[in-house]
């Protein structure tokens, strides 16, 4: 049986140069955290491991350095100013991450958990956060929990017996909310140029923002929809609510919402709670493109940075400059295109808030690509679709100048004509095989 004890009592048993796996989203551990960086004079090269995480996360200033190192899987908001100051990221497919755990290839020594009150049978869940945290208590040899009447039960792959936490800490805080963003004309424009590649019946993947807040505003009128996603948020329970979405037409889990982890509103967190109609699975399965694929009419619908004109997308950086990672993107984009009548999108206005274009003749400069060209069905912008699947460069160039910004269009022919010069002039002065 666990023991209850306090949060400073529960990290005192965190050593120098182990690994710490923190779990994340709104279900962050901030009082386990925070206890942790209180002892921060009596600890040596600790490394915390997570995805993306709330709060202050004080473990990564640089006074911290000697005390802990970060590795992030995914970086968030909290961790962006960070990236500069030696925060690492560790670059691989959000499906992947279990088994990275599992297997031992990166070990972990510690479980920092966030968790819902037990039932009578003395099991409590993991909340708004199963995704990668299952696998990370699988993994780990020590387990502590904070729990806390606040955090939602949860159905699905998150129960945790009392029995395999060894230290836990009674907490009543609020879990954090996500305020939902305010749409501009360019994202409802996007919105509903997505919308019109929806059938009735498909089944959604989407992300948390403003573009997928406003595709899921436009969608109100479809009927039969389901949703099997790497995380959701109050845009899809618009959905579910108004009856858009009822998950009758999807073959795996039909009835059910679907995914590994959520964040949004206290009205979100009231909805599943103890909703049996509501599962988040290990991430491993949840985003493997075999199991995606299963599903009728997968759409995916993913954001990038910005999106050359051979179709090759940006999503993790500005240039060498991480701000958030791979995540689950690729997963969803495969298993959508292998999907009977799926569709995998990226949906990105045409222009960052600066003006600068986000179609681009080249990535930047150190930018990684995320999904390939080969993978990339639909880039949709508040222009129009370019549908890209069996086009060459040159079509997939005209279709994606089509939906550029107006202002944009003259620079990136003349840039694309003077790349296809320089390309054949240095083709003509390789030498011959013999």
């Amino acid at each position: 049986m666990s023991s209850p004890c306090s949060a400073a009592d529960a990290v005192a048993r965190i050593r120098s140069g182990q690994r710490v796996f923190v779990q994340g989203g709104v279900a962050t551990p901030l009082a386990l955290v925070d206890a942790l960086v209180e002892r921060a004079d009596r600890l040596r090269d600790v490394e915390l491991i997570h995805l993306h995480t709330c709060g202050e996360a004080r473990y990564a200033a640089p006074e911290f350095a000697a005390s802990f190192r970060v590795a992030n899987l995914f970086v968030g908001p909290n961790m962006r100013p960070r990236m500069r100051e030696g925060v690492e990221y560790l670059p691989c497919f959000l499906s992947e991450i279990p088994q990275l755990f599992r297997s031992g290839r990166r070990p972990l020594d510690v479980a920092l958990i966030h968790v819902s009150p037990p039932d009578a049978h003395g099991y409590c869940t993991l909340g708004t956060s199963v995704d990668v945290v299952r696998a990370a208590i699988d993994a780990a040899d020590l387990v502590l929990a904070q729990v806390n009447p606040n955090m939602p039960r949860v159905h699905g792959d998150g129960f945790i017996h009392l029995d395999a936490i060894d230290y836990h800490v009674e907490v009543d805080a609020p879990i954090p909310e996500i305020p939902r963003p305010q749409l501009t004309e360019t994202e409802r424009r996007i919105g509903e140029h997505v919308a019109g590649l929806v059938e009735d019946g498909s089944t959604l993947q989407m992300g948390i923002g403003a573009v997928p807040d406003a595709v899921l505003a436009a969608l109100k009128g479809h009927r039969h929809l389901g949703i099997h996603t790497e995380m959701w948020s109050d845009g899809a329970l618009d959905l579910i609510e108004c009856g858009a979405v009822d998950n009758s037409r999807k073959r795996t889990h039909p009835g059910k919402t679907v995914s590994g982890f959520l964040m949004g509103s206290r009205r979100l967190y009231d909805y599943v709670h103890d909703n049996p109609a509501v599962v988040q699975l290990d991430i491993a399965y949840v985003n493997d493109p075999a199991v995606i694929q299963r599903n009728p009419k997968v759409v995916a619908i993913n954001s990038a940075v910005e999106v050359d004109l051979s179709g090759q997308v940006c999503a993790d950086s500005i240039g060498s400059q991480i701000i958030s990672g791979v995540g689950g993107q690729m997963d969803f984009m495969r298993g959508a295109s292998l999907s009977p009548g799926g569709k995998p999108i990226i949906a990105l206005p045409s222009r960052t808030r600066r003006g600068e274009p986000r179609i681009v003749p080249r990535l930047k400069k150190g930018a990684g690509v995320v999904t390939t060209r080969a993978h990339v069905h639909y880039v949709v912008t508040e222009y129009g679709v370019a549908d890209l699947y069996g086009r060459t460069l040159h079509e997939r160039f005209e279709a994606l100048v089509a939906i550029a910004h107006p202002d944009d269009r003259a620079w990136l022919e003349e840039r694309y004509h003077r790349m296809r010069r320089r390309g054949h002039e240095r083709s003509r002065r390789l030498p011959r095989p013999r």
